[in-house]
């Protein structure tokens, strides 16, 4: 009776054992999925793919061509140097109460921070078409990408070409480092912006990104960059003042200097409303069309 009541008991533990080690088993699997879901989030997997997206854009457009990375440094000295030729012929040291080197290099580079980031993320989703087939890898992250790559070089670029004027003896301290902080902010979120949406319309109508980078050059000459826009008598100024960018120089260049001349219609609230509503847009438009971009 004993001998039966001990082998019931072990075939009752033998039945039992399997099953202990199946759940245990199966437990340590969930733990496993469950740890592999946490570390791979959405919000992680959203930084890994920006990660590898930035450095391949630096990559690229640090070795796009022979001295591609000497190029964004030699292209506003360049034409820092020419418009400064420029106003020592006709005898002009201050504009509007500042130094003209001054004026000339915070006016370039401000610009440079709306115009770089405009124009490259415009381009940034025909760039990286071969990549939408990784369903990690969404349009709308090449262009903000690209948005950040280009606002980062730009602040590298000043760095450098504000240490140069320092070393000719010019004051290159702002009077007011957050104004200035303020004005590329607000600049490059307008730059952004503008890629946002120009990326979307230039990848459904391609000739549209011939037209925008027409459209440029008259941008670039009456944002204020490299003459006054208050020598412009009224109401002409008002219709100048309409664009944002003058707005964000204007401001940039204040920061510099608390007795420069601004002019009167400047409203950096004016610059951030526009910059706002245009992400709002390009958001609006990368949401919408995700799909046709990727299948494009």
């Amino acid at each position: 009776m004993k001998t039966g009541v001990c082998g019931r008991i072990q075939q009752i533990l033998a039945a039992l054992l399997p099953l202990s080690t199946t759940r245990v088993i199966i437990n340590t699997q969930d733990y496993e999925t469950n740890m592999v879901a946490v570390s791979r989030s959405p919000v992680l997997i959203t930084f890994t793919t920006w990660k590898a997206l930035f450095l391949r854009e630096a990559v690229n457009r640090l070795s796009a061509g022979r001295a591609a990375w000497l190029w964004l440094l030699l292209e506003p000295v360049l034409h820092i140097v020419f418009m400064l030729f420029v106003f020592t012929v006709i005898r002009m040291k201050s504009v509007g109460g500042i130094d003209v080197i001054i004026w000339l290099t915070v006016g370039f580079l401000s610009f440079f921070m709306f115009k770089n980031t405009g124009v490259q993320t415009m381009n940034a989703i025909g760039a990286n078409q071969a990549l939408f087939t990784y369903r990690q890898v969404k349009p709308v992250d090449a262009v903000l990408v690209r948005g950040g790559l280009e606002g980062f070089l730009t602040i590298l670029v000043a760095i450098i070409m504000f240490a140069g004027v320092g070393l000719f003896g010019k004051s290159i301290t702002p009077n007011n480092p957050l104004a200035t902080l303020e004005a590329a902010l607000g600049l490059w979120l307008f730059g952004l912006g503008f890629g946002l949406s120009t990326s979307v319309l230039k990848e459904m109508i391609p000739e549209l990104g011939k037209i925008i980078a027409l459209l440029m050059t008259p941008l670039y000459l009456f944002s204020g960059v490299i003459f006054p826009l208050s020598t412009i008598p009224q109401p002409y100024r008002g219709w100048l003042m309409l664009n944002p960018v003058p707005h964000g120089l204007e401001a940039a260049r204040l920061s510099f200097s608390p007795y420069y001349q601004i002019i009167p219609e400047t409203s950096i609230s004016y610059l951030y409303a526009w910059a706002l509503i245009s992400i709002f847009i390009g958001l609006a438009l990368q949401m919408r069309f995700a799909n046709q971009l990727i299948m494009k």
